[in-house]
């Protein structure tokens, strides 16, 4: 270990497996000249803490392993490659027929995105030297995309650990050109492709003769930002006495091999818990530093150890005066069976510099930087993992104790990541404390947005850091002015905003009377007139105003004021264009005056996802340069028929989406292409099964939560029950809650039926109080009638009352009373409509007035009304997809 100290006085701590002499400014740096010019200009002034240590290693051509907290920055280890890759005389000796001028380094990045960051600084670095042709290369799954590839010329390929190995399957000599390998992010690597990595690893090994590595060099670069176990089996089979360099002092004691225990106890407690620390027979000496973090808890905890006939040492601030009697007492010889106790605070260690310590109890919790430090204290007794590979549980000699305690609760989910990444035993006490943690942090997200990573693929990989929302809010979710949508069935959309290939926003088209359409003709001839277009002097955030764009007129909402510049008359304003989704930036004096008669209708935008698909290779974000700029080119302003298949709020899922193209001259329709098809013939593709049952699953979650809130309030409310069924009518003049039409979900509500949809656990909760149920409705139609079938199991008695644009069904089966009151979205000739009873349903004929297909059954949407999909009959001139939406 090696200690160095900053400009600002503070003290940094490193490992090395070997004694490497640092640098402190550019000028000494291992680069050539050019290189340190255009780190300069691209104002890297001065090397990092630890690329003053690993830079040197790397430009000699060694093996290293670098972690720290900087582990994700490529510029760790770009500059010392480039400079390697200068000095060509490396290769000369390669034996001609491996190929003299055609060796290469590979770049392996965990995804696709951090590999187009480190060839962007390849290129840009890259530039002073001579020509690398450096390339980055992402493959799918489409063989003839791969067998394309030629890696002629090339010195650097950057890409990630699946597409290397697809590339590999054709072009089978590639690693013997290879002379470095480099593992960004190496931590990162080994948890997503950790077979892959190995495999690469394997060839790379096989693949160099010994004739050969004296030749030609032979290098393997790690770095990352985590230790793990896999770093270790890296270096043992794969490395030739590499260098490690790791500055984050916590991966250090993971290294090390130090025994991480927490104990939680309540704040009064922790002297019993120490003592009982404290009570042990060891045969070894046993060095004990008990940090806290005031002088007045180091006089505390040092009494209460005297009181207990302990003897200890202490020190701090006030009594530095003591420091060599302190150091002599902790370095002097002791026999066997020893305990040498010393208290102190952490503004000492550095003063007494101590590294033997065989165990460190964090008497108070310490920072994450202060963790490290008093960690550094144990290091002379970490074990080495590389040299020893018999090193396991029963062989640590140092051991770290944290008392967690109700004051540092807040750090309780931090400490239990780190001991899961240290592999340590953990406490069911702290997986209890952080599961309950867990859930007050997202209560606290109450008012963030719906995490895209949960809508989109039905899962969030980075949950721990993710800022946004990962459980359902129905307040938040469906209370939202947004235009109707219907929950099932099919609809035509107009995408308009591709945000990458499954998400985009549209709009959803009324093919009989789109209402959108007829404003948008009316905006657009309102502003022809030059007199209309008047600029708005005061810009007021969340108004709406008119926008030119293209010779068209769009509505928008200022979002976000920018900054003004004083005494400037203009300035820029984010809007969003609330019938297409997307925002933009533009300058205020373009924004027009709107007429509230424009600003009546809903904004039109909608989210749509499409279902069951998502990036190969564990991504998780698709690909924007082939996978959603060939999405944008295909459905961008397209008319799509689709099917929807989950709702929720303003986003709408759809499975499937597809363009089709109706030939009018022979009455059918052409399914052009499917979407989610589309997205899977790019290859970087997979199918995501899971994507809606995980959506379902956190939609019943919150409905059981937001239930569970109201259930109390439920049981007490005084319901009366009706004598007969003849009461049932007067019930629905009662007052009730109308069912949210933009949502899948819903809130529980009034105990009446009429227009509510009842959930499961409400209905299961009232069963025995003699509600009014809404019973469970399909319906199909045919070009003169609509059949309405209604689930009711054993009808006791029932009634059907049929009316121009109503039909009232009640019924009765067993203790359960039903009701629907349904006003229907077209009229029908009540005279000529019909019912009948059956054994587990009734069947209602309804005559249409006029002979067309109906888009809906009701006009206002009910989560019990689904279409029959068994029984439809499409007509035969028409696509399968109804016209229209609800």
């Amino acid at each position: 270990f090696q200690s160095f100290k900053n400009d600002s006085g503070e003290r940094n701590l490193v490992f090395l497996s070997n004694k490497i002499e640092p640098f402190s400014t550019l000028e000494t740096a291992p680069l050539f000249d050019d290189l340190k010019k255009e780190l300069t200009r691209k104002k890297v002034l001065h090397p990092g803490f630890t690329a003053s240590y690993c830079w040197t290693p790397v430009a000699r051509g060694c093996d290293v392993v670098t972690i720290s907290c900087e582990g994700s920055d490529p510029l760790l280890y770009i500059p010392p490659v480039l400079t390697f890759l200068q000095s060509g005389n490396c290769y000369t000796a390669l034996p001609n027929k491996y190929g003299v001028r055609i060796y290469y380094s590979l770049i392996l990045c965990p995804g696709w995105k951090k590999a187009q960051l480190v060839f962007e600084q390849l290129k840009i670095y890259g530039r002073c030297s001579r020509q690398l042709h450096p390339m980055l290369i992402i493959l799918g799954q489409k063989k003839e995309d791969v067998k394309r590839v030629r890696i002629r010329g090339c010195n650097v390929l950057v890409t990630t650990p699946h597409s290397f190995l697809r590339l590999f399957e054709h072009h089978s000599l590639l690693f013997c050109r290879l002379c470095h390998l480099i593992l960004d992010e190496v931590d990162v690597l080994f948890c997503s492709a950790t077979e892959q990595v190995f495999s690469i690893l394997d060839c790379y090994k096989k693949a160099f003769f010994p004739e050969i590595l004296e030749y030609s060099p032979h290098q393997i670069i790690a770095v990352g930002t985590h230790w793990n176990k896999h770093i270790t089996h890296l270096i043992k089979e794969f490395m030739n006495d590499p260098y490690i360099v790791i500055t984050a002092m916590e991966e250090a004691s993971i290294y090390g091999n130090v025994h991480q225990v927490v104990q939680l106890c309540m704040n009064s407690d922790r002297i019993a818990v120490l003592l009982k620390i404290l009570d042990f027979n060891h045969s070894n000496i046993q060095k004990m530093l008990v940090f806290t973090n005031s002088v007045d808890e180091a006089e505390m905890v040092h009494k209460a150890l005297k009181s207990k006939s302990v003897v200890a040492l202490k020190i701090h601030k006030e009594s530095l005066s003591n420091l060599k009697y302190i150091l002599e007492q902790w370095t002097k010889k002791h026999s066997s069976g020893t305990q040498v106790v010393l208290v102190l605070t952490d503004d000492c260690m550095q003063a007494l510099g101590i590294t033997d310590a065989t165990c460190v109890v964090h008497f108070s919790f310490p920072s994450p930087r202060i963790f490290g430090q008093r960690l550094h204290t144990m290091s002379d007794n970490f074990c080495n993992l590389i040299k020893d590979s018999s090193v396991g549980q029963e062989y640590m000699k140092a051991k770290s104790v944290i008392l967690l305690t109700e004051n540092s609760e807040r750090d309780a989910l931090g400490m239990l990541y780190y001991m899961q990444h240290a592999e340590a035993e953990i406490p069911p006490e702290l997986h209890d404390l952080t599961a309950k943690m867990l859930e007050a942090e997202e209560d606290t997200k109450c008012s963030r947005p719906l995490c895209t990573y949960l809508k989109t693929f039905g899962i969030c990989k980075n949950r721990k850091v993710c800022p946004d929302r990962h459980r359902i809010n129905l307040q938040t979710d469906l209370c939202q002015n947004i235009p109707a949508i219907r929950t099932s069935g099919y609809v035509t959309i107009l995408p308009l905003h591709i945000v990458n290939a499954t998400n985009y926003f549209g709009r959803i088209v009324d093919k009989q009377k789109d209402q959108y359409t007829i404003l948008a003709e009316e905006i657009n001839d309102y502003f022809k007139k030059p007199s209309n277009k008047i600029s708005v002097k005061n810009v007021e955030k969340l108004a709406l105003y008119g926008l030119c764009e293209k010779m068209f007129f769009h509505r928008v909402q200022v979002v976000e004021i920018l900054a003004k510049e004083e005494g400037n008359l203009f300035f820029s304003v984010k809007v969003k264009y609330i019938d297409e989704g997307r925002t933009s930036r533009v300058q205020n004096h373009h924004l027009l005056h709107l007429p509230a008669e424009f600003q009546c209708l809903p904004p039109q935008a909608v989210e749509f996802i499409v279902c069951r698909v998502k990036p190969i290779d564990d991504e998780i974000e698709w690909n924007p340069e082939v996978v959603t700029h060939f999405i944008n080119q295909k459905i961008k302003g397209k008319v799509h028929e689709a099917k929807i298949v989950h709702t929720l709020g303003n986003t709408v899922w759809v499975d499937p989406m597809v363009r089709v193209t109706r030939i009018s001259d022979l009455k059918m329709s052409v399914n052009e292409y499917n979407v989610r098809s589309e997205i899977l013939s790019t290859g970087l593709a997979t199918d995501n099964a899971e994507h809606i049952t995980q959506l379902q699953k956190l939609c019943r979650r919150a409905e059981v939560t937001d239930n569970a809130k109201n259930l109390e309030p439920l049981m007490k409310e005084d319901i009366s029950v009706p004598e007969n069924l003849s009461n049932l009518q007067n019930m629905s003049s009662q007052e009730h809650f109308t069912e949210n039409c933009n949502s899948s979900a819903v809130t529980l509500g009034n105990h009446l039926c009429d227009g509510v949809a009842q959930t499961k656990i409400s209905e299961e909760t009232t069963l025995h109080q003699h509600k009014c149920f809404y019973p469970q409705i399909k319906w199909f139609q045919n070009e003169e009638t609509v059949t309405v079938k209604v689930k009711v199991a054993s009808v006791a008695d029932c009634n059907c009352e049929f009316s121009k644009e109503k039909v009232i069904f009640r019924a009765c089966s067993g203790d359960k009373l039903y009701l629907a009151d349904m006003d229907l979205h077209h009229c029908i000739l009540p005279e000529k409509s019909t019912y009948v009873i059956k054994d587990k349903e009734a069947v209602i004929v309804l005559m249409k007035e006029k002979k067309e297909a109906w888009s809906k059954l009701l006009k206002n949407k009910n989560l019990h009304v689904s279409l029959d999909f068994e029984h439809w009959e499409a007509f035969e001139d028409k696509s399968p997809f109804p016209d229209g939406t609800e």
